[in-house]
């Protein structure tokens, strides 16, 4: 009870045309995933006929696409290799593994047929492209903590993804619902889109705990799709014979609380630079002046207001200037210093160095002869002077 491969040249016509029966596969589309054969009769088509395969009856196998031979529900034969196959109800299975190798047999011991007499043997064909386009949502937003932000954020997405059946035969005995003669992935997908969505979320929880901003997770598909490898293609490959391929989000939007946050936080960074604090200052002073006629009280009272804001908005000011003034002197006080001969006398309480590098205690340098440079008091008056009496006021040095 198996199939016998028949001769190379049947592939290129001419053995077929001596073929007065061949089954073929029913309508398989990109979202077919299982089909039954159906009995192709020289010039005419005999689909709803009845499917039994009878022996010496010829099965034409495409690319893509493997073939079993099933008996009662249980697998007898299969081929997993393009060709034409004649059925032969007094050969042993012949078990083409194709691309899948000889751990398919594996599985065929599992689910195999148990030696009985046929009695109404059929031709089933599985779909081994990548089936594409299967549409997922999440129905609750995920939360993600970004690094970023170093908050809880929560977002939703919405997209595509791909699977591939890695295991023909363990799909038919756990995917394929019984006495189903036709599946396409839509009919079987909302029982395993729960565990997809849970997978999901599991993912992107993993993207953020690598440490990846919130905002790259849309462009991280292919990142994504290792993640969902992961997570999922080990029970999936294992109980049902398929793997998810790829994962492609077409949306990522945010809970309205998660954007203000993110707004607030990018507004707030934003500000931070003491240059655009200034202009975005400046901005609101010249919509303040430009709504100032529209006052309810008067432009007057509205100028009033203005210059009571000038007032508030000038200190501000001038704190934005003074940190970009200790910015800038951090800056220089950080950068190296490229030639030391250049360095300015610098007086301390141990002495003084001169312009030419001798360190002194006494008023003038013991090497060139030059004095000591004048130290720098600052009066009661707040006036810095140099002599032995303020210029400001008169009163002398302490």
């Amino acid at each position: 009870m198996g199939i016998i491969k028949a001769l190379g040249q049947a592939i290129g016509g001419g053995l077929a045309d001596q073929w007065l029966e061949v089954i073929e596969p029913d309508n398989m589309g990109d979202q077919t995933v299982f089909t039954g054969g159906v009995r192709i009769r020289k010039g005419q088509n005999t689909k709803g006929t009845d499917r039994t395969v009878t022996d010496g009856s010829i099965i034409h196998v495409y690319d893509n696409q493997f073939m079993m031979l099933v008996d009662g529900g249980k697998v007898v034969d299969y081929t997993a290799e393009p060709g034409y196959y004649k059925v032969d109800h007094s050969s042993l299975p012949s078990l083409f593994n194709g691309q899948f190798g000889d751990s398919l047999k594996e599985t065929f011991n599992r689910i195999r047929y148990g030696g009985q007499t046929p009695t109404a043997q059929k031709v089933f064909f599985v779909n081994l492209q990548e089936i594409k386009g299967i549409k997922f949502g999440t129905r609750n937003p995920i939360n993600y903590f970004d690094n970023f932000y170093n908050a809880e954020l929560f977002l939703r997405a919405h997209g595509t993804y791909s699977v591939k059946i890695v295991n023909p035969l363990q799909f038919y005995a756990e995917a394929v619902p019984k006495n189903k003669d036709h599946v396409e992935i839509g009919e079987i997908n909302e029982q395993y889109l729960s565990e997809f969505l849970e997978a999901l979320q599991s993912s992107i929880n993993q993207m953020s705990a690598d440490g990846t901003r919130i905002s790259f997770v849309s462009s991280k598909a292919v990142e994504l799709g290792k993640y969902m490898a992961s997570a999922l293609d080990e029970d999936w490959n294992r109980m049902r014979g398929m793997e998810i391929q790829a994962v492609g989000i077409a949306s990522l939007s945010y809970t309205e609380d998660s954007q203000k946050l993110i707004n607030t936080r990018n507004e707030g960074a934003m500000l931070s630079d003491p240059s655009i604090a200034q202009g975005y200052m400046v901005k609101q002073m010249s919509e303040g002046v430009r709504d100032a006629g529209s006052n309810s009280g008067g432009a007057m009272q509205g100028f009033m207001g203005i210059g009571m804001g000038a007032s508030a908005m000038g200190n501000m000011m001038n704190g934005f200037t003074q940190m970009s003034r200790n910015l800038q002197e951090q800056q220089s006080a950080a950068a190296p210093v490229s030639n030391a001969n250049t360095a300015q006398p610098a007086q301390g309480a141990a002495g003084w160095t001169c312009e030419c590098g001798t360190v002194n205690t006494g008023k003038f340098c013991s090497e060139c002869g030059k004095p000591a440079p004048a130290k720098n008091w600052t009066c009661e008056c707040g006036t810095v002077n140099t002599g032995k009496f303020c210029s400001e006021c008169g009163k002398p040095r302490p």
